[in-house]
């Protein structure tokens, strides 16, 4: 058997036990019909729909131009994803920094030294934040 066919038949069989049982790499990389493309494929798909809270907490971390830095094999990133929900976690302004040599290059730059790395302007925080945490730091207003 040829091997790109070999690892496609290996994606399909690990993707539950590496993606969660309800998401595959091979949907994951069909994509969905109607859905707005996730700015983070690569970590994975959340568990829970997102609240109301989570969704504006996201859209105030965009406009006030927070980066999330991460890597497609970090748990921590995955976790931290995961404390958005789905459509929340799906749109964070994320920056992969591991599945390119470009992406390595510019998180060396931004000297990301950690996974999950947050910034806004001159400012970081390293490590899973709680949600709280991070509407604090960025001054999200509920």
């Amino acid at each position: 058997m040829p091997a790109k066919r070999v690892a496609v038949l290996g994606l399909a069989l690990l993707g539950p036990l590496v993606w969660g049982w309800g998401a595959s790499p091979l949907a994951a990389m069909a994509g969905s019909a109607g859905r707005e493309a996730s700015t983070t494929p690569t970590l994975g798909a959340a568990m829970e729909p997102s609240t109301a809270e989570q969704l504006a907490l996201v859209e105030h971390l965009k406009r006030s131009g927070v980066l999330f830095y991460g890597a497609w094999w970090c748990p921590a990133c995955f976790k931290q994803k995961n404390l958005f929900g789905q459509q929340a976690g799906n749109q964070l302004p994320y920056v992969e920094c591991e599945k390119t040599e470009s992406q390595r290059e510019r998180c060396q730059r931004d000297r990301i030294e950690a996974y999950p790395t947050w910034v806004k302007g001159g400012d970081r925080l390293e490590g899973v934040q709680t949600l709280d945490k991070l509407g604090q730091w960025s001054g999200f207003q509920k």
